[in-house]
């Protein structure tokens, strides 16, 4: 790990002065006693390699008092070099860094500050905002110089995203001091890795086929080997692409096979002869950006043990202009069931391939997937690795000949029949289906007899809310084995003891007496102590069934005995999406998943019509093994009273080993917050800033970097727009 031990300051008409760096691998401390920043305008900008259109580190100032302002929010200028520009405090003493969301800093250099020219300023706040320049040039003409600093200071900071090619432009272009110093750190490693890309050819466009084997030629990282098979091809041409380019090349291994056999044995063909220790998937029409291997290459020197990695991508068109990127999700093996998301750039243990029998013929169209599955089957998590940059670029142009265009029906169907065969493998009883959208839905089987259900419902009053959801609950629900434990917050309207009263003949319905202060964590802890089902149901009063098989399938995901809890997709009464899963960070602490879509809407690359593990759920309906609630010790009842304690309990579950899964085969409405209200009295808003406290201290590095949504998308609401 490299670390600065000093920082180069520039001042306006003085020579550099070297500032001293202390700290260690938490966290560096920048001196700037004595050089008289307070107040003034200072650019800090340093380059962390590991990172590019976000920031691995935090940057905050030191006061004399020994308090800190709130973090300086550090932009991004593209392939690791971040910066902040502003008005620092006028009582600074020094500059902290500190990571983000690792347990250490990543490697950073080129750490410097410098005073910038007012004009510079000036210029770039004009190209921004200039309504703030022009409203700082009024505040200097009445001398209120402090407003037109810091009306300066909003001016000049950097301009929303325009959309994706702005973001290339921004994030995702490589210049010739990032190939330096990409080459420089190369040149320091012992052992670099050797790669092979495996790349099956059938009939492409010539001119669009050399243009994906000049991709691979021009990789800043030069330990590669392309393994081209080609499939017995017809088209006019190839063949004289092909030898073109292996007489050219070195690097090429060209293969000849003698009667077209599909893609899976074509690619198995390029795997014979791969020599490189990982394998590259590639098909004959895309493209990798000169800097794909060499972020491979680098994954792998960090950590030898890893077996795949994978990054984001995006497609190109016949014009070579990029869009509809695919920032991904880390390691995520219930939604890899459903959809092969890992694809493109996949890279693989050579050794790995090869010992579950590589591709396998009969899959085409999803023969990757298929591998895929095959090779998760003994994966460990810590072997995965997710590269979130956009290292492949995927051919759409219409008649390129790609095979995975063939025959979507084909695909979807091989598809399905992998998911059949990995269910069979692992000795499960499950059964696939295909699912919205011709993706892959598993029917978890529930084990025999089914557990009994307990169905946990705080209540207090509201009985028109409360009757609907017992309503459906027990009379529109197809899953028998429910209790309904119904925990009584102090109800007194006549309403409420009616309703009590209509179902006291019920067995399956109790009340548990829990008067005084709204707290919802005790309450659910009282009704979870009084049930007696092996699986509890976290449901609130203001859920209104819709459709019956919704707690079979909540029941069957959470019998798994790796999964900690289990939410559903709750819509709003008018059908548009309230609760998609939890997006740690999004909004402050934590955010609804696709807030707000309409019902038809499949989501970010589907992902609200397929089953995905998930950082959290909401408590609104939440299932979860009695066992497992108890071994995490239930809900804060003392810190957590109302807010995020669902959050919290799906944290420590997953802290505990477990897996949280979303599925969208559970459905539900959701009339949010009729029966509690809105944060909107004094002691409301002092009660949710403590609870606010509370998650951050506890959870500070999990809400920083939400594994299942990509660092590239906006934190501000988790709308899976980019950042």
């Amino acid at each position: 790990m490299t670390l600065p031990d000093t920082a180069r300051l520039i001042r306006r008409g003085l020579p550099p002065v070297t500032l001293p760096v202390e700290g260690s691998g938490l966290r560096l401390i920048i001196g700037l006693d004595g050089q008289g920043l307070g107040l003034r305008f200072v650019r800090v900008s340093f380059l962390d390699p590991t990172s590019a259109a976000f920031s691995r580190v935090t940057l905050s100032a030191g006061l004399s008092e020994g308090s800190y302002k709130p973090q300086l929010a550090l932009s991004a200028d593209g392939n690791g070099r971040f910066s902040w520009t502003g008005l620092l405090p006028k009582t600074v003493r020094h500059l902290e860094l500190a990571p983000t969301f690792d347990d250490v800093l990543p490697p950073l250099t080129n750490l410097e500050l410098a005073e910038p020219q007012l004009g510079g300023l000036i210029a770039t706040g004009l190209m921004r905002r200039p309504h703030l320049v022009a409203e700082a040039g009024l505040w200097r003409l009445v001398r209120k110089r402090l407003r037109a600093k810091y009306r300066l200071e909003a001016a000049v900071q950097p301009r929303a995203l325009a959309g994706y090619d702005d973001w290339i432009a921004r994030f995702d272009t490589v210049t010739a001091a990032d190939r330096d110093r990409m080459k420089a750190e190369m040149a320091g490693w012992s052992t670099p890795p050797a790669l092979s890309i495996l790349m099956p050819v059938y009939n492409p466009d010539p001119g669009v086929l050399e243009k994906a084997i000049a991709s691979v030629r021009s990789q800043l990282y030069p330990h590669w080997q392309l393994c081209i098979a080609d499939d017995a091809s017809t088209r006019a041409g190839v063949a004289a692409v092909l030898d073109r380019a292996a007489a050219a090349e070195p690097r090429i291994t060209l293969i000849r096979r003698g009667e077209n056999g599909h893609i899976s044995r074509a690619t198995n063909s390029a795997l014979e002869r791969a020599t490189g220790s990982f394998c590259a998937l590639l098909d004959h029409d895309d493209l990798l950006p000169e800097n794909a291997l060499w972020e491979v290459a680098r994954a792998i020197v960090a950590d030898p043990e890893l077996d795949l990695i994978y990054s984001d991508e995006d497609k190109v068109d016949a014009k070579g202009k990029r869009f509809e990127p695919h920032f991904k999700p880390d390691w995520n093996p219930e939604l890899l069931l459903a959809q092969n998301y890992l694809n493109h750039l996949t890279v693989i243990r050579t050794d790995l391939i090869r010992r579950v029998g590589g591709l396998r013929a009969g899959f085409e169209g999803s023969q990757d997937h298929d591998l895929l599955m095959r090779i998760a089957d003994d994966l460990a998590p810590d072997r995965v690795l997710h590269i979130p940059k956009v290292l492949y670029h995927w051919r759409a142009a219409i008649g390129s000949g790609t095979f995975s265009d063939a025959a979507l029906a084909t695909a979807e169907a091989t598809r399905l029949r992998a998911l059949d065969e990995t269910i069979a493998r692992r000795g499960w009883r499950h059964r696939a289906e295909r699912g919205p959208a011709g993706f892959n839905r598993m029917i978890r089987a529930l084990p025999e007899p089914a557990p009994l259900v307990s169905v946990v419902i705080p209540t207090r009053d509201r009985a028109e809310l409360l009757s609907v959801a017992l309503d459906g609950l027990l009379t529109k629900t197809d899953y028998a084995a429910i209790e309904a434990v119904i925990v009584d917050n102090g109800s007194v309207e006549p309403e409420t003891a009616a309703l009590f009263a209509h179902y006291a003949d019920d067995p399956r319905v109790r009340v548990v007496p829990s008067p005084g202060t709204f707290n919802f964590s005790k309450l659910s802890n009282e009704g979870a102590r009084a049930a007696r089902g092996e699986v509890l149901l976290f449901l609130n009063n203001d859920i209104e069934v819709v459709e019956p098989g919704w707690l079979r399938e909540l029941v069957s995901i959470a019998a798994e005995p790796h999964v900690g809890a289990v939410g559903a997709k709750l819509f709003y009464p008018d059908w548009t999406l309230q609760h998609g899963g939890v997006v740690l960070g999004a909004g402050g602490i934590a955010g609804h998943s696709h807030l707000g879509i309409e019902r038809e809407d499949p989501g970010y690359f589907a992902r609200m019509v397929v089953a995905q593990q998930v950082s959290a759920v909401t408590g609104a309906c939440l299932a979860m093994r009695k066992a497992v609630f108890e071994e995490i010790g239930g809900f804060d009842a003392e810190r957590l009273s109302v807010a995020f304690n669902d959050i919290d309990l799906c944290l420590r579950a997953t802290e505990a080993g477990y897996q949280v899964i979303w599925t969208p085969h559970a459905v539900l409405i959701h009339h949010e917050s009729k029966s509690r209200g809105q944060e909107d009295t004094p002691e409301k808003r002092k009660r949710f800033e403590g609870e606010t406290k509370v998650m951050v201290e506890r959870w500070s590095k999990q809400l920083s970097r939400d594994p299942f949504y990509n660092l590239n998308l906006s934190r501000a609401k988790a709308n899976f727009r980019l950042n």
